[in-house]
Parts: C-alpha cells; sequence; structure tokens
C-alpha cells in the first residue's frame, strides 16, 4: 500500500511565524549591538520589511485558523434517524466527508516514518532477547535437558503494525515466539468446536494430547511413555485419560526463562533502552516494555509495550498460542464439559494465513482501493464509542468490538464481492466505511454470523495458502457467540448512536478542545451505555 505525507497547517504555519519573529528579534539584537546605526540608504527600510512579512505569516494563520472554525460551525449535523435510513444521509454532505478526512489525517493516520522506526527498534530487541534465550536453554529445569521446551530461535510479528491498519501510535505490538518441543514428542491437536456442551466462549479453543511420533525403529508405547515422562511431567495435565499440553505450564515456563534471558541481554541493552519485563501471570502473556535512555537522541523516543506470545507450531504457519482468549468471566470455567480442564486450552493464531489474505486482496484491488483506511476508521469509529463511558462498560465494548472482530468485518465484506473493486476508490470513503458499520450491526442483530475466516471447511484462506488438517477440518467458529443477546443488542444501539453522531464526535474529539471536554458523571456514563447513547 502506498503512502504519502500532508502538510499539517496547524504545525507549519506557528512554525513559520515563530521562525520569521525569531529573526526579526534576532535582527534589532545584532543591530542594536553594533553600538551605532548608520543611516540607510533613501529608499531602503532598515529591518521593517521583515517584520512586516513576519506580521502578514501571523495574519494569514490566525485567518486560516478562523476559516477552519468557521467551516466546522457550520458543517451540517447529522439526523436522528433509526433503521437503515441513519446510514443513508451522512455522506450526502461533502462538509461531512472534508471533516472525516481532516479526523484521519490528524487523529487516526500513523507516521510511515515513525512507525518503520518503532517496528525496527523492536525487532533488534526482541531478537537479542530470544537469541539469549535460545544459547541458555532450559538449566535446571528437567534432568537432563533434552526432554525440555526450548525457544526455537526465531520471532513472527503478527498484528496490525504488520497487516498496515494500526491506528494513532505505533506503542504496542505483539510478537510470536515459537517453542521447539523435544523430538520424543509429538502433538496430536484437537478443536473443541463441536463440543455443544462447551461454552460459546471456548469452542475457538484446541487442546493438545502428547503422542509418540513417528519412529522407524518401531519402539513400543510403554518405552515411549517411560521416556517422556519427565517432560509429561513439567508440562502436561490429564485430560480424559491422556496427558495433554498445558497453555498454563508453559505460560509460567515461558514467563521465568524470559526473566533469565532479559538478565542476560539487559547489561548490553542500556545504552540503547531501558527494558524491562511484566509477567501476565496465567490470563495475560508477558509484556516487554521498551524505555528510551535519556541519552537516546534518537527521532522517534516512544514507550513500547511488546506482548510476547508463547506459541507452539502446528504447521503451515498457524501457531497454538497461550494463553487462548480470556473467558467473559471467571463462571464460564464451570461450564466445561467432564474432564476437561481449563489449564489444557489452547488458542489458534492464523496471522501469517490473514497475512496473505491481505496480500491476496491487494493484488486484486483497484488502484487507490480504500479498504484498509476504512478499517482504520472503523477502529477510530469504536473509540469515539467509548468515550464516556466507566471502566466496565468500556471494557465490555472493546471485547465485542474488538480488533480481530473488526478486522473479520473488513474481510467478511470484501470477500462477498470477490475483491475490492471501483466501489472502494478513496472518492467513496464514507460510503465503504457506511457498509462496515451497517454490517457489523447486522452481525450483532444476528441477522448475518461472523464467522472466523480461518477455521473450519469455509475458510477463505484456504485459497491462498495451505492449512492444517485440524484446521481445515474444525467447526467454524462464530467470532460473537461468546455474547448474550442483551450485549449485543446494547452494543449495536450504542454503533448506530455513535455513527449518528457522528459529526459531533469529530469535532468534540478532533481537535485541542479534546483535553478541555468535561468529565461525565459516572452515573450518567453508565446510564449512557445502557440506553445506546455517547
Amino acid at each position: 500500500m502506498s503512502v504519502h505525507y500532508t502538510l499539517n497547517l496547524r504545525v507549519f504555519w506557528p512554525l513559520v511565524t515563530g521562525l520569521c519573529t525569531a529573526l526579526v528579534c534576532l535582527y534589532h539584537v545584532l543591530w542594536g549591538s553594533w553600538g551605532t546605526r548608520a543611516e540607510p540608504p533613501d529608499g531602503v527600510d532598515g529591518g521593517f520589511p521583515l517584520l512586516k512579512v513576519a506580521v502578514l505569516l501571523l495574519l494569514s494563520y490566525v485567518l486560516l485558523r478562523c476559516r477552519h472554525a468557521v467551516r466546522q460551525r457550520f458543517l451540517p449535523g447529522s439526523p436522528r434517524l433509526g433503521g437503515h435510513a441513519a446510514f443513508s444521509r451522512h455522506f450526502r454532505e461533502p462538509g461531512l466527508s472534508i471533516l472525516l478526512e481532516s479526523y484521519y489525517e490528524h487523529e487516526v493516520r500513523l507516521s510511515p516514518h515513525v512507525l518503520g522506526h518503532s517496528k525496527a527498534h523492536v525487532s533488534q530487541i526482541v531478537g537479542e532477547l530470544v537469541r539469549a534465550g535460545r544459547s541458555r536453554g532450559s538449566p535446571g529445569l528437567i534432568p537432563g535437558g533434552a526432554l525440555a521446551l526450548a525457544f526455537r530461535g526465531d520471532f513472527i510479528q503478527v498484528g496490525s503494525a504488520y497487516e498496515q491498519h494500526k491506528i494513532r501510535r505505533p506503542d504496542s505490538f505483539d510478537v510470536l515466539v515459537p517453542l521447539r518441543l523435544p523430538p520424543l514428542v509429538a502433538l496430536d491437536p484437537r478443536s473443541l468446536g463441536e463440543e455443544l456442551a462447551l461454552a460459546p466462549a471456548f469452542r475457538s479453543c484446541f487442546v493438545c494430547a502428547l503422542k509418540a511420533p513417528p519412529s522407524p525403529s518401531g519402539a513400543s508405547g510403554g518405552h515411549w511413555l517411560r521416556d517422556c515422562k519427565p517432560f509429561a511431567d513439567g508440562f502436561c495435565v490429564d485430560v480424559r485419560g491422556r496427558r495433554h499440553l498445558s497453555a498454563a505450564l508453559v505460560l509460567r515456563w515461558f514467563q521465568s526463562h524470559l526473566q533469565r534471558s532479559l538478565a542476560t541481554v539487559r547489561y548490553s541493552l542500556e545504552g540503547r533502552c531501558r527494558v524491562t519485563l511484566t509477567p501476565g501471570g496465567l490470563e495475560q502473556p508477558p509484556t516487554l516494555h521498551i524505555l528510551p535512555c535519556r541519552t537516546d537522541y534518537g527521532c522517534c523516543r516512544l514507550s513500547m509495550a511488546v506482548r510476547l506470545i508463547p506459541a507452539v507450531h502446528l504447521g503451515d504457519g498457524v501457531f497454538l498460542v497461550a494463553p487462548p482468549p480470556p473467558p467473559l468471566s471467571s463462571g464460564l470455567l464451570l461450564e466445561l464439559p467432564g474432564g476437561l480442564r481449563s489449564e489444557a486450552l489452547w488458542g489458534v493464531n492464523t496471522a501469517r494465513q490473514e497475512q496473505k489474505l491481505l496480500s491476496w486482496l491487494q493484488e486484486r484491488a483497484a488502484p487507490g482501493a480504500c479498504y484498509l483506511k476504512c478499517l482504520q476508521l472503523l477502529k477510530a469509529l469504536r473509540d469515539l464509542g467509548a468515550r464516556g463511558l466507566d471502566s466496565a462498560a468500556a471494557t465490555q465494548w472493546g471485547r465485542i468490538l474488538s480488533s480481530y472482530v473488526l478486522k473479520t468485518v473488513l474481510l467478511a465484506v470484501l470477500l462477498r464481492k470477490g475483491a475490492p473493486g471501483q466501489s472502494w476508490d478513496e472518492e467513496h470513503l464514507g460510503k465503504c466505511l457506511e457498509e462496515l458499520v451497517q454490517f457489523l450491526r447486522d452481525c450483532l442483530l444476528r441477522r448475518h454470523t461472523l464467522f472466523h475466516c480461518v477455521l473450519g471447511p469455509g475458510g477463505a484462506a484456504a485459497e491462498v495458502g495451505p492449512l492444517p488438517k485440524v484446521l481445515r477440518e474444525a467447526a467454524p467458529v462464530d467470532l460473537l457467540a461468546a455474547f448474550d443477546g442483551h450485549a449485543r443488542e446494547l452494543a449495536a444501539a450504542r454503533l448506530l448512536s455513535t455513527w449518528q453522531r457522528l459529526p459531533q464526535l469529530l469535532r468534540a474529539y478532533g481537535g485541542p478542545r479534546y483535553l478541555a471536554r468535561c468529565p461525565t458523571p459516572r452515573s450518567q456514563r453508565t446510564q449512557g451505555f445502557l440506553e445506546g447513547e455517547p
């Protein structure tokens, strides 16, 4: 996707005015220090033209700001309509398209320069940490060491920052750290999508039983069980009479191993940055915090948080990750069917297939297609809808409209049409965003089902690359099935309300007035979420 830079007048004109004012002051200081001022020749003004230029630049800046304020003041408001009519009138007025474009440029779009520097910095730091972890191995964890987990030595960068649709600040990243299993251990993964007694939140999870790898020597199962017993005792739990790889035990080992590896490389990193590791317990992966040093005079001095996710390779670029997505409440753990244990559940990561799918769509898209820009604006719309909510309501809103759900909405809409055609040109940005919002609302209201784009026989990524058999045979997963009907209806109502009030929200949060807004009382914020009002 091509990127371009635009001139930010809010920065350019004050900078030019300040520079000219500084030149005028410097000129007068130097002129006064000479002691005596010579008379200028006839017809020549000593220094006054420079002062006039500075005043003219200042007046130009003031006029531009006044023009912008007048345009914002007299933009037409959005109608208070319900149903499909609420989606049809927003972008008939050209002023709203201008407002949306301005908001994208100043509040949503990332600087390619800053994003590139951030990704390179993360890659360098994580690379050193993973290499240190690979060289350290697992001393003292399991006698013999040959049956221990180990870092494979590489890492895989996933998420929106590497798919060209991250918004606002490049300060958070996701990195998969593949683990190497012992040669005597193989996995027999199984999807839980067919477990009808299981809560919907867990039907996208997998369990991994241990099995003996194919061996030409024909070793007996009893010998294999005895040989791999140290590994099974350290990393497995019993599920329905079989030993299964435990995501909780693997995550615990992973976090302690990262701490030891970080102690090895911390001294070599002191001159470039300060690095700390925050364990995530058994519910979240650890987070690596990269803070700029005081002596770092680089142009992109950002504090970054990198989630390091342990991953087990299934094949064809598909990984099982620990821990799986968190349940909606602790009570869901009681709904596991007999014999299943929550610590044996793994999530699946298909980021490689999704990246290939986005590349496949980009190759077939018309020049200038704006589908990734629409996804960025859809995320910004989600963030605007969370304004004014208390922490509990905002968390629920963010879980329902997660970034992965929004990306899946975009892929579903695009794949229904085959590829982004001329209707996804930049000039149709508003109508394309409207189509995404309307499809998302229909999914929340169960008019459409939002399936995982890879899992199951209907997975779209099968067209752009092979998949492991266990994923091809997995049951389709509805990404919104974990949420009850009441929560989905509330989210749909708030989405519609946010869309209806989009011009007002863009004006309120798209400029300096964002810093001066008044807080809303907690009771009013909670009631506003229940009524669907932003």
